[in-house]
């Protein structure tokens, strides 16, 4: 019983256990150092992703809201205008999806300075981007890497799905750099909890 699920469980957790090492110091540094000093000049983030990874970046501009950054996605209404200064955190794992690669173009002619989370250094994402962090997960890209066609064909991948492990490693590489930015600007989990929404049942 379960044998699909505890093959996969224990595959994600190996892989994820795994990509530390493959994963940048220095970039990890340079991105909290970024976000670090946006907060301090009162400067903002946003956020842009597609499909998963859009839910990724949504779960990071929220911890971000909650130490007090100006935090927005990409798409949402109440999203301002960007200027220059502020920073695009743009999520996309295989660097080509369009609608992120769109707004990443649109953000650079606006003095926006953009942070790209991909596998593919050498992508257009990545070659728009001032500054790259490269994420460990996909092993090769999808034959159609529009995430929206690939939906309306069905074209899912098999156990494990390519993006999967990306998102993943995403997911936990955003959410131990909120650590980070606890750590630097000498939050504690109290001070989160302040920002939390509270109009809610």
């Amino acid at each position: 019983m379960l044998r699909a699920f505890k093959r996969a469980y224990l595959s994600l957790v190996k892989f994820l256990e795994a990509s530390l090492s493959l994963i940048s110091d220095s970039e990890i540094d340079s991105l909290a150092g970024l976000l670090e000093s946006v907060y301090r000049d009162g400067k903002r983030v946003f956020v842009v992703g597609v499909g998963r990874s859009g839910l990724v970046g949504r779960a990071f501009a929220m911890r971000l809201m909650h130490l007090g950054f100006s935090a927005y996605v990409v798409g949402e209404t109440i999203t301002p205008s960007a200027r220059a200064g502020d920073v695009l955190v743009a999520i996309s794992g295989s660097g080509r999806t369009a609608a992120v690669v769109a707004t990443a173009e649109v953000a650079k002619s606006l003095g926006v300075k953009v942070v790209a989370l991909t596998s593919y250094p050498d992508s257009l994402l990545a070659k728009i981007a001032d500054m790259v962090v490269v994420i460990p997960g996909r092993t090769k890209v999808s034959k159609e890497d529009r995430w929206e066609v690939r939906q309306l064909l069905g074209l899912h991948e098999p156990l494990a799905p390519l993006g999967t492990q990306f998102e993943l490693v995403s997911q936990v590489v955003l959410d131990s750099l909120i650590s980070e930015l606890m750590d630097r600007l000498g939050l504690e989990e109290e001070d989160l909890k302040e920002q939390h929404a509270n109009v809610e049942v």
